[in-house]
């Protein structure tokens, strides 16, 4: 199939599902910004790309800032030169929520105009994560990493509306070193990932009062995910397992537990997402690789190559299949990164059309779902 032109809503033949192409690297996109030539697209898998109300859509990588799109039509709507870290609030389509190295605040992305929540003395160098990571489900609680007064790397639990830090982890006197920490999406709990000397990455759960109540000590079981509300409540780690018995499995994991539940079987899964906040239930997975490397493959494992699919996540192994990405994966840029929109209508995901090295763009593909479901 060619790439499609830009702006140009085509049919994926086999799936029959509408996409479009979203963003065309180098091309002028507000009053003197232009995406870069190399790549022009959404920031991560795991980080909501459109706002609550999916008016707007954000294209972090390769706009010297964020660049903002309308939501529906994909039209540029506007840019700012933003360096902080800004996620979406998951329930106010206005808002962002953002970190700098001194403080946190919302900001409005339309307006520019932003509000200062906590801006702390006695603590410095503040990251959302770094880089990984969301508000809770309902956008008052979110994790900071910092440095405290004594020059230690800690992390804290913070609520935005009921103004309250909560009491300091410190990372500093867990082995190895700290890759990132998030809140759950009930706000319960802290996920901290940990990379060991010998490069096993490990998981730490605690309370947001800091008590410890996980070690997953296997190497990435799961990584590359995302977190999500279970049906019954509890929240849970969605990702791709790198250790024994369920390497290459898409798994997910509770984090009051352990508890693992095997979702699908080994393959060329590479990210899962559970961005489709109003949508529970399922999670986008991003596959790489190739026909020849999948023919290959003995029976039984994922036969999906260059494809986004929804999975549900209650084990069943229940599938939608998505899209064909066509990608050839390079390098980081060039990754498929696939994010669903809240209510799951539509997936945002990455592709050099088939040309290893060759300029990355956005594409947007549109689903309809038989029934509705919605988490108020």
């Amino acid at each position: 199939m060619p790439r499609p032109d830009y702006l140009q809503a085509v049919t994926d033949p086999p799936f029959g599902t509408s996409f479009t192409r979203v963003t065309e690297p180098g091309r002028l996109l507000a009053a003197g910004v232009s995406c870069k030539p190399a790549y022009c697209r959404h920031r991560y898998s795991s980080t909501q790309a459109w706002n609550a109300d999916q008016s707007l859509l954000a294209i972090n990588n390769g706009c010297n800032g964020i660049c903002f799109l309308d939501g529906r039509t994909y039209e540029p709507a506007f840019h700012r030169p933003v360096d902080d870290d800004c996620k979406w609030h998951p329930t106010d389509p206005t808002l962002m929520i953002c970190i700098s190295r001194h403080e946190i605040y919302t900001w409005a992305p339309r307006s520019n105009a932003n509000t200062i929540i906590y801006a702390p003395t006695d603590y410095a160098n503040l990251q959302f994560g770094p880089n990984k990571g969301n508000p809770s489900r309902d956008g008052n609680r979110l994790v900071v990493v910092a440095t405290n007064g004594a020059g230690a790397l800690v992390a804290f639990a913070y609520d935005l509306l009921g103004r309250k830090k909560y009491p300091d982890i410190n990372l500093g006197s867990l082995p190895g070193a700290h890759a990132y920490c998030g809140i759950s999406p009930s706000g319960r709990y802290i996920y901290c990932f940990h990379r060991l000397d010998d490069g096993t990455e490990v998981t730490y759960i605690f309370t947001v009062d800091g008590v410890q109540v996980q070690h997953w000590t296997e190497h990435h079981r799961p990584g590359h995910g995302d977190m999500a509300i279970d049906e019954d409540g509890s929240d849970v780690y969605v990702g791709i397992s790198k250790a024994d018995p369920d390497k290459w499995h898409v798994i997910k994991r509770r984090l009051e537990d352990g508890r693992v539940t095997d979702l699908a079987p080994a393959g060329y899964s590479t990210h899962v997402s559970t961005r489709n906040i109003n949508r529970p239930g399922w999670a986008f997975v991003s596959y790489e690789g190739s026909y020849s490397r999948v023919v290959g493959n003995p029976g039984g494992n994922a036969p999906f190559y260059q494809e986004v699919v929804a999975l549900r996540i209650d084990g069943s192994g229940e599938i939608r299949r998505i899209a064909q990405t066509r990608n050839a994966k390079s390098d980081y840029y060039s990754e498929t990164h696939a994010s669903p929109s809240p209510d799951a209508s539509q997936v945002i995901w990455s592709s050099n059309w088939g040309e290893s090295g060759g300029a990355v763009a956005d594409y947007v593909s549109r689903l309809s779902w038989p029934e509705s479901s919605s988490r108020e």
